[in-house]
This record gives structure tokens, C-alpha cells and sequence, in this order.
């Protein structure tokens, strides 16, 4: 048993779910996350409070698995906060686009994170108290970009997810935002050519891609209780992007 507090981080392998898992627990929350494979990165953080199994997020039954399991390894801790972090990007356009990969940005970006939320709240149901939903979009979602029709669409549906469900479970005492970070100094961005990081660079007026250490804190924030009254919002950390 422990008195410290649940936080479910999906695809907290790499990137900035690693980065939110270990910021976490630095912080003295239990942490449970999923990814399709460990890395040695995540594997570094073991420890009693950190709890990791294989999921595919986006299908259903691999989802209820994990949070079933999680949920069980959380045992008596407050169950506090899920953050919805687990996405892919895949570049094309989209008249020329596989159906395929259409079908699995949106499964994993959207259905997945709507799959793992119902199963936070449904045991929030049982397990009362307020908590807290962070989910990941991007500011793709909001102004688009050339090859990323699908992926945009994905993220843009997570915002209005992020709307209704703040209204939907309010009531609980539960909160619900999104962040939605510029483009980032990570693996997802590292497909991008030269000539395109570059153009982002000069648009953005901070002069730099993001980084991992620039979104943390604010998740920290929202799954705070300094955050207690901040709802259905999305926060843009973008470094000013022009356009």
C-alpha cells in the first residue's frame, strides 16, 4: 500500500513520455506506462513506483490488458492522473496516401487515447476523488502541415475531445486539458530534411526546435493542485511559431 499517487503516462519509452515518467517520479508519484517495447532508457528508471507493460495503444484489447493491469499494480494508491502521450506521425500526402497508415494515425491518436481515458473513468467511478487528464496534441492540430493531413485531423480531434470530456466529467472533480507543443528536438521530428527544420527554426521567434524539458513542466503543472480550476483548456507550447 502507499499514500503517493497514480499517474498512468502511455508511450513513456522515449521521448517526452520518458521524459514525463521520469520527471514523475522525481516528484515522488507512482508511475505505470506502456509502450510496444522497453528501451534501456525506461529500463534505468525501475523501481518499485514505476510500473511498465507491452501495449500497442489503439487496440482494444491490449488497452484493457495494461490498464487492468495497472490498475491492479496501483493497488490502494489514489488513482490521480492519466496522461494520454502515445502517438505516431506518418508523412505523406494525402491523395497518394496508403489507407493503411491513415487508419493507424487515427486509431493509435485518437481512438487509443479515447480508450484509455474511458478506462481511467470508469475506474475513477469506483475509486473517488478528483483527478486529472493531460492529453498530448500538437499545434499541428491546430494550423496543419503539408503531409500531415491525417495526422492533424488526429490531434485536432484530441483537442475537442479534451472540450467535451472537461464538461462530461467535471462533476467528478476531474479536469481535463490538453498541451500542445511545437515542433520538437525528438525522434518523431527527426525524419524532417534539413531544409524544413531549418524553416521552422527562422519562423519560430525563440530561434530553437523544442525541447522535452520545455513541455514538462507544464504537464507537471496540470497534474498539480495548483491546477485545480484549469479545464477543458489547450496550452500551445511552441516557442511563438509564426504561421
Amino acid at each position: 500500500m502507499s499514500g503517493k499517487r497514480h499517474v498512468i503516462v502511455t508511450g513513456g519509452s522515449r521521448g517526452l513520455g520518458l521524459g514525463l515518467v521520469e520527471a514523475l517520479l522525481s516528484e515522488g508519484y507512482r508511475v505505470s506506462t506502456c509502450s510496444r517495447a522497453p528501451s534501456r532508457a525506461l529500463e534505468r528508471l525501475a523501481g518499485p513506483d514505476l510500473f511498465w507493460a507491452p501495449c500497442r495503444i489503439g487496440n482494444g484489447e491490449e488497452v484493457r490488458a495494461f490498464m487492468d493491469a495497472a490498475l491492479d499494480w496501483g493497488g490502494a494508491s489514489p488513482l490521480w492522473g492519466l496522461v494520454n502521450n502515445a502517438g505516431i506521425a506518418r508523412d505523406g500526402v494525402l491523395a497518394t496516401f496508403p489507407e493503411i497508415d491513415v487508419e493507424e494515425v487515427i486509431q493509435v491518436n485518437l481512438v487509443g487515447a479515447i480508450q484509455v481515458a474511458r478506462a481511467f473513468l470508469r475506474a475513477k467511478l469506483v475509486k473517488r476523488g478528483p483527478g486529472r487528464i493531460v492529453n498530448i496534441s500538437s499545434i499541428i492540430g491546430q494550423r496543419g502541415y503539408t503531409g500531415l493531413s491525417a495526422y492533424s485531423a488526429s490531434k485536432a480531434g484530441l483537442d475537442g475531445l479534451t472540450r467535451a470530456l472537461a464538461r462530461e466529467v467535471g462533476r467528478l472533480q476531474v479536469t481535463v486539458n490538453s498541451v500542445a507543443p511545437g515542433y520538437l528536438a525528438t525522434e518523431m521530428s527527426g525524419t524532417l530534411a534539413e531544409g524544413q527544420r531549418d524553416q521552422i527554426v527562422r519562423r519560430t521567434p525563440l530561434g530553437r526546435l523544442g525541447e522535452v524539458s520545455d513541455v514538462v513542466p507544464v504537464v507537471r503543472f496540470l497534474l498539480g493542485d495548483g491546477a485545480g480550476f484549469v479545464t477543458g483548456q489547450t496550452i500551445v507550447v511552441d516557442g511563438g511559431i509564426i504561421g
